[in-house]
């Protein structure tokens, strides 16, 4: 019995270090050789300082920058340490009760665009961290961002189309526009 308790307990040691703490470590220092940017988190660096991710989503609620999908994470937005939907379904009334009030915070916020709202703007991302929108939901806010910028429609609106990011591999995904790293763009345009 104690023979086969021995070869047990050896197994269990070479496995947790096998598994563990070799292979974490070997996939870890082949992304960072493969991937650096993004095996460190896909950071954006402003004036030498990360100010975010282009992988995690950011809160912008002021007029004069776009704004990304809502999300349901708690206890604040966008918590990468705490990725989860809302798990509302489709005939939920809190759903459509807070899909409604987005609506109204951005017809609010932009009284005469008359224009149909895109879905990605009133509903939350499965995993409530989505850093993109559709270029429909970032053409929808070019009249209110290019107005609160004192700019012309036509230059914000091809600030959209030069940050329209395409399917990969041609096939694979739709496409979408970072809303960070356009926000940082139209910052430029200053």
């Amino acid at each position: 019995m104690w023979k086969a308790l021995r070869s047990a307990l050896l197994m269990a040691v070479a496995l947790t270090l096998v598994t563990g703490l070799g292979y974490p470590l070997a996939v870890t220092g082949l992304a960072a050789v493969l991937f650096p940017e993004r095996a460190t988190g896909s950071p954006v660096v402003r004036d030498g300082r990360p100010i975010g991710s282009s992988l995690v989503g950011q809160p912008f609620s002021s007029p004069s920058y776009f704004w990304g999908r809502p999300s349901a994470t708690a206890p604040y937005p966008y918590n990468a340490a705490a990725s989860s939907g809302s798990n509302l379904g489709p005939t939920n009334p809190a759903l459509a009760e807070a899909v409604r009030a987005r609506i109204d915070a951005l017809r609010a916020a932009d009284p005469d665009n008359e224009a149909p709202v895109p879905v990605d703007l009133v509903t939350a991302s499965a995993s409530g961290l989505d850093p993109h929108i559709s270029p429909a939901a970032a053409l929808y806010q070019v009249p209110r961002v290019a107005r609160a910028r004192g700019l012309p429609e036509d230059a914000v609106r091809h600030l959209v189309r030069r940050h329209t990011e395409q399917r990969q591999l041609g096939v694979l995904g739709e496409p979408r526009v970072n809303v960070l790293l356009l926000n940082l763009a139209l910052d430029a345009l200053r």
